[in-house]
């Protein structure tokens, strides 16, 4: 009983000598989880101003704010070709700047016909001369360019090591998603200066968000679109130019691919909730025009991201790992 009765006088005596330490503590636990539930509101908001409010308020239309005309470079993507055909369906015309007009003839044919807007279509090579850029300016004199919409190449998507890019490939790779995107920039930029309306459009991924296996030249590429989109939005928003950054997760492919079972075409992926089709994307995404110059377009792909802002870069590295040996 004696050592019992001195165990509980000791345990009174040091929880009486620390109870300042734990209040202390228990004060710093409470400012840190109040702080938690502070960002979380704030973070509840931000999603429901950017992508909930825009679609139930009505706002002036498009042509109003920004212009009658859009240029879309990158439209041979999903992506791109069904934010071409939402700025259509607000009646904006368009202009397709592309490598391959075989791909994108038939797009413009069909968005002409169904929402009687104009489009046109530029065969431009950047890698050759500067014949591309002047074949541009001449399709753009004397229209009201509203929107420039530069797309990323979904070729990237595909994992691939960069020792295992050939050097030609990659020297493309950085032509067309980094080169052209600045030099669309500069061509339509003194335009949307002149009138003091426009908006940027950067297209990209939200992989630049974390590093993944095998998508080095992937994660590049969306970082220096993200960052040379943000560095535009701070130096031209007070001239009235609107710079949007959209980092879109996994969309599903809208066309139809011949399937390798059967000569039948069936849908190259699936959708759902987390994984849109192209054209509900574009949807949301242009609701976001001139509210958030940095997002990802799609109120579940802000969840996502979200979800991975809570995780460590060290603990999703490993995560990572872990995943790619297992598949």
């Amino acid at each position: 009983m004696a050592a019992v009765d001195s165990f509980q006088f000791l345990y009174r005596e040091v929880s009486r000598s620390c109870s300042f330490y734990f209040d202390t503590l228990a004060l710093v636990g409470a400012l840190y989880t109040a702080s938690k539930v502070i960002i979380l509101l704030r973070d509840c908001c931000v999603l429901v101003r950017v992508h909930f409010l825009p679609r139930m308020i009505p706002t002036k239309k498009l042509t109003q704010r920004y212009g009658d005309w859009a240029v879309v470079y990158g439209a041979s993507e999903p992506v791109a070709t069904a934010y071409a055909e939402e700025l259509a369906r607000h009646g904006i015309s368009i202009i397709f700047v592309t490598r391959d007009h075989t791909s994108v003839r038939d797009t413009a044919a069909s968005l002409s016909q169904s929402y009687g807007v104009e489009t046109v279509v530029i065969l431009a090579d950047f890698s050759l001369d500067q014949a591309a850029s002047k074949s541009i300016a001449e399709a753009m004199r004397g229209k009201d360019i509203g929107f420039l919409v530069n797309c990323l190449d979904e070729s990237l998507a595909s994992p691939q090591s960069l020792t295992e890019i050939p050097e030609k490939g990659l020297l493309d790779l950085v032509n067309k998603n980094i080169a052209v995107a600045t030099l669309m920039t500069r061509l339509v930029l003194p335009g949307m200066l002149e009138r003091s309306r426009g908006a940027v459009v950067n297209i990209s991924s939200g992989s630049c968000c974390r590093p993944f296996p095998g998508t080095v030249a992937l994660t590049a590429s969306t970082g220096y679109m993200d960052h040379f989109s943000r560095a535009l939005h701070f130096e031209y928003s007070s001239r009235g130019i609107f710079v949007q950054s959209l980092m879109p997760f996994q969309i599903a492919k809208s066309e139809l691919e011949p399937s390798s079972s059967s000569s039948s075409s069936t849908p190259s992926s699936t959708h759902s909730w987390f994984v849109p089709k192209p054209d509900v994307y574009a949807r949301h995404a242009v609701s976001t025009l001139g509210v958030s110059n940095r997002t990802t377009g799609y109120w579940p792909h802000t969840l996502q991201l979200g979800l991975m802002r809570c995780i460590p870069e060290g603990i999703w590295v490993l995560g990572s790992r872990v995943f790619i040996s297992l598949s």
